[in-house]
């Protein structure tokens, strides 16, 4: 008997939605793509849940009939590619004719489309990969395409998703990234009824759309840049070195209008403005590179998110000199050709730029000059934030603008930020004093810090849903009455945060096992506070329901860690702060408390 056999279509097709459909954004993304190649001049997208209960892509481009709505489902059928030539002059988002039946393969699929002119339209529904149910449906123009409970057939991967906020702020980069390289279409993202996302068509000037995704206060920032050579057009914006990001989110390169991440690409960037930019500091640029298609291969990544030149060297140089020849004009300054600027000038402008980021730093966060902190500025660690007035939550979105420095490193610190960090002292027994990149002078939040790494790791023992493992920790805890109660009704919860909580007669409870970090914790106090962080009965037991009762636990982790952090442990609290998301909440979110340039301290010490 054979040992090799065909694998049936149903498989094929969710084996195929591993590569493409990684998350809802991937979803968002294939499907917004083919609504663009459909003609569309208006796209919609409507989400709920972050995307995973619920995604409408909404278009009006040319629609299909019933045949090609049908046959869409299947796997390497599309309109976009006959023979093999053609993919060496593709003008089209899609090409493989993988994205739909995978889609349709993990969620509950509906398409309704309905070609111009069409006296009647075509409604096909797909379950989980199940066979298409095609019906009759009203003839509106082009084409909605509804997505529901993705990733419900395939509960490995759904217990993978981050949560609702984590997996909206990538559709709506997704949507970003596209709607940047079709200025010609409008544009509009809302979640839960509300407008995340809205641009009209702007194909006059491109810059009202960088300033829509990306933030008004770029706007007056930005700059044009060009450079024409044989087989390779460079056109797009930058932003003067004023404004700058702590990443490098802000680089944004298009290949034939298709998002590209190319190493190359963003080398030659950072390259033409390393003259330009403060150390830790990144670009925001904006580039559209047309290029021969046959000198360009786009079928080198399962999201098309690479392509391949045949001269990389020849386009990377086109990149490096359009950027290099408008930094070189400094036109912020109201200078016209480069000729007209002096090194001299350049000099006191790069100086300028640091003085007036420094006193917009002051000013953002401190409405001043920066006093440093002391101990009686923070808040008191014995004196825990009640359940019901968490700390305001990271709003999502982009970062802040240039100049707000405290919230960029709060909410997205730059790669090895902290790992740069040299440990100089403690500041009332709770700020770590540090000197950071080209002598700037950091102040750290040891409990806040902390606090950070600990939910970090609890969140991954609740993904892992292990459970409670046997530990050394035990004893035995009186509590009153009302917290009794919620922790009878809460054991469920607890254990899949790690914790084996059991009754000991009356209002009395064994406390078996805790996860590793929280040894050594009060544990009646613990108790009080996760009793009233418990989700209610019948809420499911995810992340988001339990999140307040895991900022808890971080919270009391890191009061008994950050008394006795040896430097040895500081220095692995910093590789693991270089690690964190820094997208959830924590009850003491400030890490960063202080960070001044040198320039600011030689300033003070005159």
């Amino acid at each position: 008997m054979s040992r090799i056999a065909r694998l049936s279509n149903d498989l094929i097709n969710k084996i195929a939605a591993g590569e493409v459909v990684e998350r809802p954004a991937s979803v968002v993304k294939e499907l917004v793509e083919n609504s663009l190649d459909a003609g569309a001049h208006t796209v919609q997208v409507s989400l709920e849940g972050g995307g995973l209960q619920r995604m409408v892509i909404s278009d009006d481009g040319h629609g299909m009939g019933r045949e090609d709505a049908v046959l869409c489902l299947e796997r390497h059928a599309t309109s976009k590619l006959r023979e093999l030539d053609d993919l060496q002059n593709l003008g089209s988002k899609g090409f493989r004719g993988e994205a739909i039946p995978a889609i349709a393969a993990v969620s509950r699929f509906t398409l309704h489309t309905a070609e111009p002119g069409a006296e009647v339209g075509t409604r096909v529904t797909v379950e989980g990969g199940s066979p298409p149910v095609v019906e009759d449906a009203p003839p509106r123009p082009g084409t909605v395409i509804s997505v529901e409970d993705l990733f419900y057939n395939t509960p490995a991967r759904l217990k993978f998703m981050r949560r609702a906020e984590t997996e909206l702020k990538h559709v709506e980069e997704a949507v970003i990234r596209i709607a940047l390289a079709h200025p010609d279409v409008s544009f509009l993202v809302e979640h839960g009824g509300l407008p995340l996302f809205t641009s009209p068509a702007c194909p006059d000037d491109p810059t009202e759309r960088i300033a829509a995704a990306l933030g008004a206060d770029v706007h007056p920032h930005l700059f044009p840049v060009e450079e024409r050579r044989l087989g390779v057009t460079v056109l797009g914006f930058v932003a003067s070195p004023e404004y700058t990001l702590p990443t490098a989110r802000g680089i944004y390169t298009f290949v034939n209008q298709r998002y590209v991440r190319d190493r190359g690409l963003i080398s030659s960037i950072q390259r033409a403005y390393q003259e330009y930019l403060p150390s830790g500091r990144q670009p925001l640029v904006v580039l559209y590179l047309d290029v021969d298609p046959h000198t360009v291969d786009v079928n080198v990544h399962p999201q098309k998110l690479e392509v391949r030149f045949s001269d990389g060297r020849g386009v990377y140089d086109a990149v490096l000199a359009a950027i290099v020849r408008t930094l070189r004009a400094a036109p912020w300054l109201g200078s016209g050709a480069p000729e007209a600027v002096d090194p001299q000038r350049q000099a006191a402008h790069y100086a300028q730029a640091v003085e007036r980021f420094l006193t917009r730093a002051q000013e953002a966060v401190w409405g001043g000059p920066m006093p440093l902190p002391t101990a009686a500025d923070a808040p008191s660690m014995g004196a825990p934030l009640s359940a019901g007035t968490p700390p305001p939550p990271v709003p999502m979105g982009r970062a802040p603008s240039f100049g707000m420095a405290l919230p960029q490193l709060n909410e997205a610190p730059p790669p090895g930020y902290f790992g740069a960090l040299k440990p100089m002292g403690v500041l009332g027994d709770r700020f770590q004093v540090c000197e950071g990149p080209g002598g700037t002078l950091v102040v750290l939040d040891r409990h806040a810090a902390l606090e950070r790494a600990r939910l970090m790791d609890f969140h991954h023992i609740l993904e892992e849903g292990k459970g409670p493992t046997p530990s050394l920790f035990g004893t035995t805890v009186e509590l009153p009455l009302p917290i009794a109660k919620a922790l009878m009704g809460g054991r469920d919860a607890l254990a899949r945060l790690g914790l084996d909580v059991e009754p000991f007669g009356g209002t009395s409870f064994a406390l078996k096992s805790v996860p590793p970090g929280l040894e050594g914790v009060d544990p009646r106090a613990l108790l009080e506070a996760l009793a009233q962080a418990l989700p209610p009965a019948g809420a499911s037991l995810d992340a988001v329901e339990l999140a307040e009762a895991l900022r808890v636990m971080a919270c009391h982790a890191a009061q008994v860690s950050a008394e006795k952090l040896t430097d040895a442990q500081l220095r692995a609290l910093l590789g693991e702060l270089d690690r964190a998301d820094f997208h959830p909440t924590c009850r003491h979110g400030t890490v960063v408390v202080l960070e001044m340039p040198l320039l600011e301290l030689e300033r003070r010490a005159r």
